[in-house]
């Protein structure tokens, strides 16, 4: 009865269905206390070790292997300009253009629709998307993939990735349109390429990533899910792009218009609290980490080959998660000012980044 006599948090042991699981959500539980609830009890499982959830180990290496800063080593000047700002009704009319396409699983012509749709956008923005294609053998037998990455030069060494995924759920019915869970995310990232383009950064280039292949294809496992973001970490640990990384903002579920951005115990520590004091000095922090929640998500094969990672993912979505993967997830539960919220949230974070 450990919940109950605190009066602190709501401990779910429910399954949920579909892509990603949480495992443990308090609203203020101690860190170590929740680290040891999370091992102890039944039906809460993490999604792996300490170099999973702190995201400061290179593979194979040790926990003293690479530098592990804190929110505090990044000071930002008081002379610098301030972060630019996306434009939430925008976002939203890319939200709606993607939704537009309808359902839009792997192997469909709505997904193939989509692909071409991004790089029209790219294009039109003098931005050259470039893919990583492959082949996929899942649970469902062989198909297409295609992760395409934007690239935005910057003056300083060292990359930040901004990704969301753009796929739809291959099982669900073709009436389902994902309109927060995919949607959200491709429109986000078309915006934030507007915004992005033009001259040379100031600070670290910004690679933006549509992931393809996040979404289970016959039951979410450790195998049957995140084939883009699993094929990506592969090849950028091959290439030495993974050493280059600074960090990698995920977006998922970004558009709930009840916005409530998880805090995600899966991901680095330090980086989360970047993003908490980059909403706090936009004032959007209430929108942020009143919830703990381990996620399993996009993130998890870049943070396994040593990249700092953050997962922005409202899990929320309608009261007790109602609306995610059914066909109740459409444009009237979005809101363009989620969409600027979390924006704007992402170019601070960035901007702080820069500083250090």
């Amino acid at each position: 009865m450990i919940g109950q006599h605190a009066g602190l948090a709501r401990i779910s042991l429910r399954p949920m269905k579909g892509a990603r699981r949480p495992t443990l959500r308090s609203f203020c539980w101690p860190a170590a206390l929740l680290v040891l609830l999370a091992t102890l009890l039944p039906g809460c499982k993490r999604s792996g070790g300490s170099d999973v959830v702190m995201g400061d180990v290179p593979s194979g290496g040790s926990p003293s292997a690479r530098w592990q800063p804190t929110a505090a080593d990044f000071v930002i000047p008081k002379d610098a300009a301030p972060a630019p700002r996306v434009d939430g009704k925008r976002a939203m009319q890319y939200v709606r253009e993607t939704v537009g396409f309808g359902s839009r699983p792997i192997g469909s012509p709505a997904h193939q629709k989509l692909e071409a749709y991004i790089h029209q956008k790219l294009s039109a923005a003098h931005v050259t998307g470039a893919d990583d294609a492959f082949t996929a053998q899942t649970a469902a037998g062989s198909y297409p993939m295609r992760n395409i990455i934007a690239r935005f030069p910057g003056k300083k060494d060292g990359i930040i990735v901004v990704a969301g995924h753009y796929d739809t759920n291959l099982p669900l019915p073709k009436t389902y349109v994902g309109a927060n869970d995919g949607g959200s995310s491709t429109g986000l990232l078309l915006e934030l390429a507007d915004v992005l383009r033009g001259k040379p950064l100031e600070g670290y280039s910004v690679w933006l990533v549509w992931l393809d292949g996040e979404e289970a294809t016959v039951k979410w496992t450790d195998t049957d899910s995140l084939y883009g973001s699993r094929h990506l970490a592969q090849l950028w640990q091959q290439d030495g792009t993974a050493k280059k990384i600074k960090a990698l903002l995920l977006l998922d579920m970004v558009g709930d218009a009840d916005l409530n951005i998880d805090r995600d115990l899966n991901s680095t520590v330090w980086l989360e609290d970047l993003v908490r004091d980059a909403a706090t000095r936009l004032g959007y922090q209430s929108h942020f980490f009143a919830r703990q929640i381990a996620v399993e998500d996009d993130h998890l094969p870049f943070a396994k080959i040593g990249v700092p990672v953050a997962d922005l993912i409202d899990f929320d979505y309608g009261y007790d998660n109602v609306f995610h993967h059914t066909t109740q997830d459409t444009l009237d539960k979005i809101s363009p000012a989620s969409l600027q919220i979390v924006g704007d949230t992402v170019l601070e974070t960035i901007r702080a980044l820069d500083a250090h």
